[in-house]
Protein backbone atom coordinates (compact mmCIF):
# COMPACT_ATOMS: atom_id res chain seq x y z
CA UNK A 1 0.00 0.00 0.00
CA UNK A 2 2.62 2.03 0.44
CA UNK A 3 2.34 3.49 4.08
CA UNK A 4 4.54 1.52 7.02
CA UNK A 5 5.06 1.61 10.12
CA UNK A 6 8.56 2.15 9.56
CA UNK A 7 7.96 5.45 7.78
CA UNK A 8 6.46 6.53 11.05
CA UNK A 9 9.24 5.41 13.45
CA UNK A 10 11.31 6.81 10.49
CA UNK A 11 9.70 10.59 11.10
CA UNK A 12 11.02 10.13 14.92
CA UNK A 13 7.19 9.35 16.23
CA UNK A 14 6.46 6.95 18.83
CA UNK A 15 3.43 6.98 21.63
CA UNK A 16 2.99 6.23 25.11
CA UNK A 17 -0.65 4.99 26.46
CA UNK A 18 -1.88 6.77 28.80
CA UNK A 19 -5.56 6.81 30.76
CA UNK A 20 -7.74 9.35 32.55
CA UNK A 21 -7.14 8.84 36.07
CA UNK A 22 -9.29 10.41 38.97
CA UNK A 23 -11.72 12.76 36.47
CA UNK A 24 -15.45 12.81 35.43
CA UNK A 25 -15.77 12.06 32.35
CA UNK A 26 -18.30 14.04 30.38
CA UNK A 27 -20.75 12.24 28.37
CA UNK A 28 -18.78 10.44 25.57
CA UNK A 29 -18.69 11.97 22.28
CA UNK A 30 -20.03 9.85 19.10
CA UNK A 31 -17.90 10.46 16.74
CA UNK A 32 -18.18 6.88 15.25
CA UNK A 33 -21.29 6.89 12.51
CA UNK A 34 -19.96 10.44 10.04
CA UNK A 35 -23.08 12.12 11.44
CA UNK A 36 -23.72 16.07 11.32
CA UNK A 37 -23.30 17.06 15.00
CA UNK A 38 -24.78 20.77 14.33
CA UNK A 39 -28.00 19.09 13.13
CA UNK A 40 -30.66 19.93 10.76
CA UNK A 41 -31.56 23.39 10.29
CA UNK A 42 -34.21 25.24 13.04
CA UNK A 43 -36.43 25.22 9.88
CA UNK A 44 -36.52 21.50 9.20
CA UNK A 45 -37.64 21.53 13.04
CA UNK A 46 -40.20 23.84 12.33
CA UNK A 47 -41.90 22.13 9.62
CA UNK A 48 -41.41 18.51 11.06
CA UNK A 49 -43.60 20.24 14.67
CA UNK A 50 -46.66 21.29 11.66
CA UNK A 51 -46.48 17.42 10.55
CA UNK A 52 -47.02 15.83 13.81
CA UNK A 53 -50.86 15.72 14.45
CA UNK A 54 -50.60 14.32 10.91
CA UNK A 55 -48.52 10.86 11.78
CA UNK A 56 -50.99 9.17 11.74
CA UNK A 57 -51.38 9.80 7.61
CA UNK A 58 -49.76 8.48 5.01
CA UNK A 59 -47.85 11.01 2.94
CA UNK A 60 -49.45 12.70 0.14
CA UNK A 61 -47.92 13.02 -3.10
CA UNK A 62 -47.91 16.99 -3.33
CA UNK A 63 -45.09 17.23 -1.29
CA UNK A 64 -43.25 14.38 -2.96
CA UNK A 65 -43.90 16.46 -6.47
CA UNK A 66 -42.14 19.50 -4.75
CA UNK A 67 -39.07 17.51 -3.69
CA UNK A 68 -38.61 16.40 -6.82
CA UNK A 69 -39.19 20.05 -8.55
CA UNK A 70 -36.50 21.18 -5.47
CA UNK A 71 -33.91 18.52 -6.88
CA UNK A 72 -34.45 18.85 -10.30
CA UNK A 73 -33.72 22.30 -10.03
CA UNK A 74 -30.63 22.16 -8.03
CA UNK A 75 -29.30 18.92 -9.99
CA UNK A 76 -30.07 20.47 -13.88
CA UNK A 77 -31.70 17.13 -14.22
CA UNK A 78 -35.02 16.59 -15.49
CA UNK A 79 -37.55 14.80 -12.76
CA UNK A 80 -37.58 11.78 -14.61
CA UNK A 81 -34.49 11.10 -14.02
CA UNK A 82 -34.28 11.26 -10.03
CA UNK A 83 -35.39 8.41 -8.21
CA UNK A 84 -36.55 9.41 -4.31
CA UNK A 85 -35.52 7.23 -1.15
CA UNK A 86 -32.19 6.24 0.94
CA UNK A 87 -32.05 3.07 -2.13
CA UNK A 88 -28.60 2.19 -2.28
CA UNK A 89 -29.41 -1.42 -0.73
CA UNK A 90 -32.88 -2.15 -2.91
CA UNK A 91 -30.69 -0.94 -6.05
CA UNK A 92 -28.39 -3.55 -5.42
CA UNK A 93 -31.14 -6.10 -5.23
CA UNK A 94 -32.64 -4.48 -8.13
CA UNK A 95 -29.74 -4.82 -10.59
CA UNK A 96 -28.85 -8.17 -9.17
CA UNK A 97 -32.65 -9.70 -9.92
CA UNK A 98 -32.43 -7.90 -13.44
CA UNK A 99 -32.09 -11.32 -15.94
CA UNK A 100 -30.03 -13.02 -15.98
CA UNK A 101 -29.89 -12.79 -12.39
CA UNK A 102 -26.66 -12.45 -10.10
CA UNK A 103 -24.05 -10.65 -11.54
CA UNK A 104 -20.77 -9.03 -10.51
CA UNK A 105 -20.28 -5.50 -7.92
CA UNK A 106 -17.05 -4.07 -8.78
CA UNK A 107 -16.51 -1.68 -5.48
CA UNK A 108 -13.21 -0.49 -3.72
CA UNK A 109 -11.84 -2.43 -0.06
CA UNK A 110 -12.50 -0.93 2.58
CA UNK A 111 -15.48 0.89 1.77
CA UNK A 112 -19.13 1.06 2.04
CA UNK A 113 -20.30 -2.50 0.78
CA UNK A 114 -24.10 -1.91 1.11
CA UNK A 115 -24.76 -2.15 -2.97
CA UNK A 116 -22.95 -5.45 -3.28
CA UNK A 117 -24.18 -7.33 0.00
CA UNK A 118 -27.96 -6.26 -0.29
CA UNK A 119 -26.97 -8.03 -4.20
CA UNK A 120 -25.65 -11.20 -2.82
CA UNK A 121 -28.83 -13.45 -2.26
CA UNK A 122 -30.06 -12.21 -5.95
CA UNK A 123 -26.73 -14.28 -6.50
CA UNK A 124 -24.80 -10.82 -6.80
CA UNK A 125 -20.74 -11.15 -6.40
CA UNK A 126 -18.63 -8.52 -4.49
CA UNK A 127 -15.39 -7.91 -6.38
CA UNK A 128 -13.34 -6.01 -3.86
CA UNK A 129 -10.65 -3.99 -5.04
CA UNK A 130 -7.88 -2.50 -2.51
CA UNK A 131 -7.36 1.06 -2.40
CA UNK A 132 -4.00 2.66 -3.37
CA UNK A 133 -1.03 3.86 -1.69
CA UNK A 134 -3.21 7.19 -0.96
CA UNK A 135 -5.96 5.42 0.50
CA UNK A 136 -7.76 6.60 -2.14
CA UNK A 137 -10.20 4.67 -4.94
CA UNK A 138 -7.54 2.74 -7.24
CA UNK A 139 -9.48 3.24 -10.51
CA UNK A 140 -6.99 1.81 -13.24
CA UNK A 141 -7.56 -1.33 -10.66
CA UNK A 142 -11.22 -1.04 -10.96
CA UNK A 143 -11.61 -0.47 -14.83
CA UNK A 144 -9.70 -3.95 -15.02
CA UNK A 145 -11.86 -5.52 -12.90
CA UNK A 146 -14.91 -4.73 -14.96
CA UNK A 147 -16.02 -7.96 -17.26
CA UNK A 148 -19.04 -8.82 -19.26
CA UNK A 149 -21.18 -10.15 -16.26
CA UNK A 150 -20.41 -6.66 -14.28
CA UNK A 151 -23.77 -5.39 -13.50
CA UNK A 152 -22.06 -2.34 -11.35
CA UNK A 153 -18.81 -0.72 -10.36
CA UNK A 154 -19.53 1.21 -7.39
CA UNK A 155 -17.58 3.85 -5.59
CA UNK A 156 -17.78 6.07 -2.91
CA UNK A 157 -16.44 9.83 -3.37
CA UNK A 158 -15.39 11.49 -1.14
CA UNK A 159 -14.15 7.39 -0.20
CA UNK A 160 -15.10 6.28 3.33
CA UNK A 161 -13.26 5.41 5.16
CA UNK A 162 -9.83 7.40 4.11
CA UNK A 163 -12.26 10.52 2.82
CA UNK A 164 -9.52 10.89 0.00
CA UNK A 165 -10.80 11.84 -3.71
CA UNK A 166 -9.15 11.01 -7.28
CA UNK A 167 -8.02 13.74 -9.37
CA UNK A 168 -10.16 15.29 -11.89
CA UNK A 169 -8.31 14.25 -14.98
CA UNK A 170 -7.81 10.67 -13.78
CA UNK A 171 -11.62 10.74 -12.54
CA UNK A 172 -12.67 11.77 -15.84
CA UNK A 173 -10.90 9.45 -17.92
CA UNK A 174 -12.12 6.76 -15.54
CA UNK A 175 -16.12 7.65 -16.25
CA UNK A 176 -15.91 7.94 -19.98
CA UNK A 177 -14.23 4.83 -19.91
CA UNK A 178 -16.00 2.15 -17.11
CA UNK A 179 -19.36 3.69 -18.20
CA UNK A 180 -18.95 2.60 -21.52
CA UNK A 181 -19.09 -0.88 -20.26
CA UNK A 182 -21.35 -1.05 -17.07
CA UNK A 183 -23.03 1.00 -14.97
CA UNK A 184 -21.08 3.19 -12.47
CA UNK A 185 -22.30 4.00 -9.00
CA UNK A 186 -21.09 7.55 -7.19
CA UNK A 187 -22.46 7.54 -3.95
CA UNK A 188 -21.82 11.08 -2.76
CA UNK A 189 -22.58 11.05 0.62
CA UNK A 190 -19.96 13.46 1.87
CA UNK A 191 -19.35 15.17 -1.73
CA UNK A 192 -20.68 18.66 0.17
CA UNK A 193 -18.32 18.54 2.52
CA UNK A 194 -15.33 18.11 0.06
CA UNK A 195 -16.85 20.81 -2.84
CA UNK A 196 -19.96 20.17 -5.31
CA UNK A 197 -18.60 21.17 -8.54
CA UNK A 198 -16.73 17.97 -8.37
CA UNK A 199 -19.73 15.54 -8.74
CA UNK A 200 -20.23 13.42 -10.57
CA UNK A 201 -23.87 14.41 -12.07
CA UNK A 202 -22.38 15.86 -14.92
CA UNK A 203 -21.86 12.72 -16.93
CA UNK A 204 -25.72 11.60 -16.19
CA UNK A 205 -26.50 15.22 -17.50
CA UNK A 206 -24.12 13.81 -20.56
CA UNK A 207 -26.60 10.98 -21.08
CA UNK A 208 -23.38 8.04 -19.79
CA UNK A 209 -24.47 5.19 -18.11
CA UNK A 210 -23.75 6.71 -14.62
CA UNK A 211 -26.07 7.53 -11.73
CA UNK A 212 -24.99 8.95 -8.62
CA UNK A 213 -26.57 8.89 -4.78
CA UNK A 214 -27.06 11.68 -2.40
CA UNK A 215 -28.27 11.44 0.90
CA UNK A 216 -29.92 13.90 3.37
CA UNK A 217 -28.48 11.92 6.16
CA UNK A 218 -24.88 13.67 6.29
CA UNK A 219 -24.83 17.63 6.06
CA UNK A 220 -28.35 17.97 6.42
CA UNK A 221 -28.55 16.47 9.19
CA UNK A 222 -31.17 13.85 8.82
CA UNK A 223 -29.46 10.59 9.90
CA UNK A 224 -33.07 10.01 12.15
CA UNK A 225 -35.14 10.15 9.15
CA UNK A 226 -33.01 8.93 6.55
CA UNK A 227 -33.76 10.12 2.87
CA UNK A 228 -31.93 10.07 -0.04
CA UNK A 229 -32.36 10.43 -4.12
CA UNK A 230 -30.36 8.88 -6.69
CA UNK A 231 -30.11 10.85 -10.16
CA UNK A 232 -30.26 8.44 -12.91
CA UNK A 233 -30.14 7.82 -16.34
CA UNK A 234 -33.19 7.78 -18.37
CA UNK A 235 -33.43 4.17 -18.49
CA UNK A 236 -32.50 3.13 -15.53
CA UNK A 237 -34.81 5.43 -13.50
CA UNK A 238 -37.76 4.31 -16.02
CA UNK A 239 -37.41 1.05 -14.52
CA UNK A 240 -37.10 1.68 -11.02
CA UNK A 241 -39.76 4.41 -10.84
CA UNK A 242 -41.69 1.18 -12.98
CA UNK A 243 -40.92 -1.24 -9.66
CA UNK A 244 -41.96 1.44 -7.32
CA UNK A 245 -39.00 2.97 -6.20
CA UNK A 246 -39.69 6.70 -4.84
CA UNK A 247 -43.76 5.83 -3.76
CA UNK A 248 -44.85 8.98 -1.47
CA UNK A 249 -46.26 5.65 0.84
CA UNK A 250 -43.20 4.17 1.34
CA UNK A 251 -41.15 7.35 1.77
CA UNK A 252 -43.00 8.56 4.82
CA UNK A 253 -44.89 11.85 5.62
CA UNK A 254 -41.89 13.21 8.20
CA UNK A 255 -38.87 12.17 5.78
CA UNK A 256 -40.15 13.98 2.83
CA UNK A 257 -41.33 17.21 5.27
CA UNK A 258 -37.65 17.45 6.49
CA UNK A 259 -36.22 17.09 3.21
CA UNK A 260 -37.86 19.89 1.46
CA UNK A 261 -37.22 22.30 4.68
CA UNK A 262 -33.48 21.02 4.68
CA UNK A 263 -32.84 21.70 1.05
CA UNK A 264 -34.59 25.28 1.25
CA UNK A 265 -31.97 26.63 3.65
CA UNK A 266 -28.58 25.92 2.10
CA UNK A 267 -27.29 29.26 4.33
CA UNK A 268 -27.65 26.39 7.12
CA UNK A 269 -25.64 23.79 4.94
CA UNK A 270 -22.98 26.69 4.35
CA UNK A 271 -22.48 27.19 7.80
CA UNK A 272 -22.25 23.25 8.89
CA UNK A 273 -19.39 23.23 5.99
CA UNK A 274 -17.49 25.43 7.01
CA UNK A 275 -17.76 24.50 11.20
CA UNK A 276 -16.89 21.27 10.11
CA UNK A 277 -13.98 22.01 7.35
CA UNK A 278 -11.96 24.29 10.31
CA UNK A 279 -12.99 21.14 12.67
CA UNK A 280 -11.25 18.42 10.25
CA UNK A 281 -8.24 21.31 9.42
CA UNK A 282 -8.06 21.34 13.66
CA UNK A 283 -7.65 17.85 13.92
CA UNK A 284 -5.62 17.47 10.67
CA UNK A 285 -2.87 20.05 12.40
CA UNK A 286 -3.40 18.01 15.83
CA UNK A 287 -2.17 14.64 13.67
CA UNK A 288 0.91 16.05 12.20
CA UNK A 289 1.94 17.37 15.34
CA UNK A 290 1.76 13.97 17.01
CA UNK A 291 3.33 12.93 13.53
CA UNK A 292 0.97 10.38 13.41
CA UNK A 293 -0.03 9.37 9.71
CA UNK A 294 -3.39 9.87 7.83
CA UNK A 295 -5.43 10.05 4.75
CA UNK A 296 -5.92 13.54 2.88
CA UNK A 297 -9.73 13.64 4.02
CA UNK A 298 -12.39 15.55 2.45
CA UNK A 299 -15.19 14.61 4.59
CA UNK A 300 -15.98 15.63 7.68
CA UNK A 301 -14.02 12.75 10.05
CA UNK A 302 -10.06 11.96 9.59
CA UNK A 303 -8.53 8.63 9.22
CA UNK A 304 -5.10 8.24 10.86
CA UNK A 305 -2.98 4.89 11.09
CA UNK A 306 -2.32 4.06 14.93
CA UNK A 307 1.21 3.23 16.36
CA UNK A 308 -0.62 2.03 18.77
CA UNK A 309 -2.63 -1.47 18.77
CA UNK A 310 -5.64 -0.46 17.59
CA UNK A 311 -7.69 -2.33 19.95
CA UNK A 312 -6.10 -0.98 22.88
CA UNK A 313 -5.94 2.96 21.42
CA UNK A 314 -10.00 2.39 21.01
CA UNK A 315 -10.36 1.50 24.70
CA UNK A 316 -7.88 4.44 25.64
CA UNK A 317 -9.38 7.29 23.69
CA UNK A 318 -12.72 5.59 25.36
CA UNK A 319 -11.37 5.91 28.58
CA UNK A 320 -11.33 9.91 27.37
CA UNK A 321 -14.92 9.70 26.52
CA UNK A 322 -14.25 9.46 22.41
CA UNK A 323 -16.28 7.15 20.54
CA UNK A 324 -14.45 6.16 17.20
CA UNK A 325 -15.34 3.87 14.39
CA UNK A 326 -15.86 0.45 13.97
CA UNK A 327 -12.64 -1.34 12.05
CA UNK A 328 -12.05 -1.16 8.19
CA UNK A 329 -10.54 -4.52 7.41
CA UNK A 330 -7.76 -4.67 5.86
CA UNK A 331 -6.49 -1.47 7.15
CA UNK A 332 -6.92 -3.32 10.35
CA UNK A 333 -4.13 -0.24 12.34
CA UNK A 334 -6.47 2.94 10.97
CA UNK A 335 -9.12 4.73 12.79
CA UNK A 336 -11.80 6.66 11.76
CA UNK A 337 -13.05 9.46 14.04
CA UNK A 338 -15.72 12.03 12.92
CA UNK A 339 -15.37 15.81 12.96
CA UNK A 340 -17.80 16.60 16.27
CA UNK A 341 -18.49 20.20 17.63
CA UNK A 342 -15.97 22.62 17.99
CA UNK A 343 -16.28 21.37 22.07
CA UNK A 344 -16.14 17.57 20.73
CA UNK A 345 -13.06 18.44 18.41
CA UNK A 346 -11.02 19.80 21.70
CA UNK A 347 -11.60 16.92 23.49
CA UNK A 348 -10.88 14.48 20.28
CA UNK A 349 -7.23 16.42 20.46
CA UNK A 350 -6.98 16.31 23.91
CA UNK A 351 -7.25 12.56 23.99
CA UNK A 352 -5.13 12.19 20.90
CA UNK A 353 -2.29 13.91 22.62
CA UNK A 354 -3.08 11.71 26.04
CA UNK A 355 -3.07 9.01 24.13
CA UNK A 356 -0.63 9.60 21.48
CA UNK A 357 1.78 11.87 23.42
CA UNK A 358 5.61 11.75 22.06
CA UNK A 359 8.27 10.59 24.59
Amino acid sequence: MGLTRRHLLAAGATATFATPVGRALAKPARLSLNENPFGPSPKVLAALRSQLPLVGRYGDDAPVQALLDRIAAMENLPREQIVLGEILGPLGVFLAARPPAGGQFVLSVPGYPLVADAAAPEGGVAIGVPLNAKLGNDLPALSRAVIGDTRAVYLVNPHNPSGTTNGAAEFDAFIRDVARRTLVIVDEAYIEYDDIAHSAVRYTREGLNVAVFRTLDKIYGLAGLPIGYVLAPKSLADSMHKAGFGDPHELGRLAVTAANAALADQDWVTDVRRRVIDGRQRLTAALDRLHLEHSDSKANFVFFRSPLPVAQARTALAGHGIEVARPFPPLDAWIRISVGTESEVERTIAALNAVYRPT
